[in-house]
C-alpha cells in the first residue's frame, strides 16, 4: 500500500523558513512523479512544485519560484520543499503528491497523496 506522509508544517514568522517532508512508501518510487500542493481555506488546491524522481526535472509555480526549492532524497524516499521568504499568503494546507506516469502541474494528475501538512506565516 503507497503512502505519502508529511511533516514539517507549523507556525512561522513571515519572512522566515520551513523545511516540509514527505515519505513516500509502499514500493519503489524510481521513475515516479512527485509534487507539492497547497490549499487554503475556501481555496481550490493549487499546485507548488514537483519533480521528476527519475531525471530530477523541477517544475515550480510562478509565485514562489525563487523563494521555494523542491528536492529528493532517493535513499530516503523522501521529497522536500524548502519554504524562504514566506508572506502570510502562503498559509496553507500543505499536501505531497505522487504519481508513476507523468510530471505534472495538475491537481488530477496525481494518483496518490498525503494528509497534508498545515503551514501558518503570521504577519
Amino acid at each position: 500500500q503507497i503512502q505519502l506522509v508529511e511533516s514539517g508544517g507549523g507556525l512561522v514568522q513571515a519572512g522566515g523558513s520551513q523545511r516540509l517532508s514527505c515519505v513516500a512508501s509502499g514500493r519503489s518510487f524510481s521513475g515516479w512523479h512527485m509534487a507539492w500542493f497547497r490549499q487554503a481555506p475556501g481555496k481550490e488546491r493549487d499546485f507548488i512544485a514537483a519533480i521528476s524522481w527519475r531525471d530530477s526535472t523541477k517544475y515550480y509555480q510562478n509565485s514562489v519560484e525563487g523563494r521555494f526549492t523542491i528536492s529528493k532524497d532517493n535513499a530516503k524516499n523522501t521529497v522536500y520543499l524548502q519554504m524562504s521568504s514566506l508572506k502570510p499568503e502562503d498559509t496553507a494546507l500543505y499536501f505531497c503528491a505522487a504519481d508513476p506516469y507523468r510530471l505534472s502541474t495538475v491537481v488530477a494528475a496525481y494518483h496518490y497523496w498525503g494528509q497534508g501538512t498545515q503551514v501558518t506565516v503570521s504577519a
